[in-house]
């Protein structure tokens, strides 16, 4: 996707060599006319598979999802990394380990939104070691609901995730895949190399 490739390399900031920073549009303050494209493209990549729903994790992968939801006219449900007063049973759970922040939550999703029906749709904002999509599907697997794929704004095509879940037959479809962020500079694959 052009316009976000653009983005990344105008306004987003290489920490190290697996670090991308891309807070001023997408992990902390959002551009919605980007959140917009990405989202629509999302939901052209996947419109005629029979998506119910989407299924995200909070927080940065709610304003793609939500911008593919509204285009695919479907509910957005995100799951949450922190269980709170209202949220605290009849739960599917499964466990997540986050490379940037190398952290473990538990993510939960109330049992009432995800039913054996469903077909759902995976998003989220980036794709390094695949830890957040397996829980996501491991949480549709526990509802006996079925995936589609996974929709994915950045992907580090460098990093496992990516290549490990399509050898899992999961269709895995990224707007951006980064080649390398060595040097402080980013450079990209061609999306047709990995498919």
């Amino acid at each position: 996707m052009k316009e976000l490739k653009e983005k990344i390399i105008n306004e987003g900031s290489v920490l190290s060599d697996t670090v991308l920073k891309v807070d001023s549009f997408l992990n902390h303050q959002l551009d919605p006319e980007l959140m917009k494209l990405a989202g629509e493209e999302i939901a052209a990549r996947f419109k005629d598979t029979g998506i119910t729903k989407i299924l995200t994790i909070e927080s940065s992968g709610i304003a793609p999802a939500f911008m593919a939801g509204l285009t695919l006219g479907v509910p957005v449900i995100f799951a949450r990394k922190r269980k709170s007063l209202t949220l605290n049973n009849h739960l599917y759970v499964a466990e997540v380990t986050s490379f940037t922040k190398k952290e473990t939550n538990e993510i939960c999703v109330s049992k009432d939104f995800i039913h054996a029906d469903d077909k759902l749709l995976v998003i989220d904002d980036f794709l390094a070691n695949g830890q957040a999509v397996l829980g996501l599907m491991d949480i549709i697997d526990q509802a006996g609901a079925s995936s589609v794929g996974v929709g994915i704004v950045i992907e580090k095509g460098f990093q496992d995730g990516g290549r490990m879940l399509r050898e899992k037959g999961i269709r895995v479809e990224s707007l951006a895949i980064l080649k390398s962020l060595e040097n402080g500079t980013v450079s990209f694959l061609e999306e047709e190399l990995v498919r």
